[in-house]
């Protein structure tokens, strides 16, 4: 659904609505809240028409959910300012730490989950699942906190995916190497699949 600064108060920390009111205003581009993606929080998207569009997951807690939208603002100003340059390459890290410096408050994120975000934004990655120790403190403030990432689970675990049996190998980059016990076929997970663990 289209959204506009009046409906993400429902999304973000009430104290972060006046910072992200004037990002959106210096920085306009066609926000949408969209239904759960498994395979990513949110992302950018620029048309061949000259359009831009932010999406975010509509399932996150709200301090993901700020996290998230930065982010996607970072790859806006980016895209503006060189066009064609890595989508998580210097440029892009320079722009996320400005346009986070602001919402680093305590009166923004609880203590817990500053401290992390502090570090991690030292040299942000591609996604906050990168960071374990962001990405757990971030958790304890999911609605869904008894499911089971695929990243919490030790190597060599045999899990449960969409009612297909799997296990866990080795570790690739940010993702997981798995195999399908009945066609022995090798799989790529994202850090955060959600799983079902049949051994303990």
């Amino acid at each position: 659904m289209k959204t506009d600064s009046k409906i993400l108060i429902k999304y973000i920390p009430q104290n972060a609505l006046g910072e992200v009111n004037s990002l959106i205003k210096k920085y306009p581009c066609h926000l949408k809240i969209v239904k759960k993606r498994s395979t990513k929080h949110g992302d950018f998207r620029r048309y061949r028409d000259g359009r831009v569009q932010i999406t975010i997951n509509n399932d996150l807690n709200p301090y993901r959910f700020l996290i998230t939208l930065i982010h996607e603002f970072a790859h806006l100003v980016t895209f503006r300012e060189h066009r064609d340059v890595k989508p998580h390459g210097a440029a892009w890290k320079i722009n996320f730490k400005r346009l986070m410096l602001p919402f680093l408050n305590p009166e923004i994120f609880p203590d817990e989950i500053l401290r992390s975000l502090a570090t991690y934004m030292i040299s942000p990655k591609a996604s906050t699942d990168g960071d374990i120790n962001l990405s757990m403190e971030l958790r304890k403030y999911d609605s869904d906190t008894d499911k089971t990432l695929i990243f919490e689970i030790p190597d060599k675990s045999i899990f449960q995916y969409k009612n297909r049996t799997f296990v866990k190998e080795r570790k690739r980059r940010s993702r997981f190497e798995c195999i399908e016990v009945l066609t022995h076929k090798k799989y790529i997970f994202h850090p955060h699949a959600e799983v079902t663990l049949l051994n303990q």
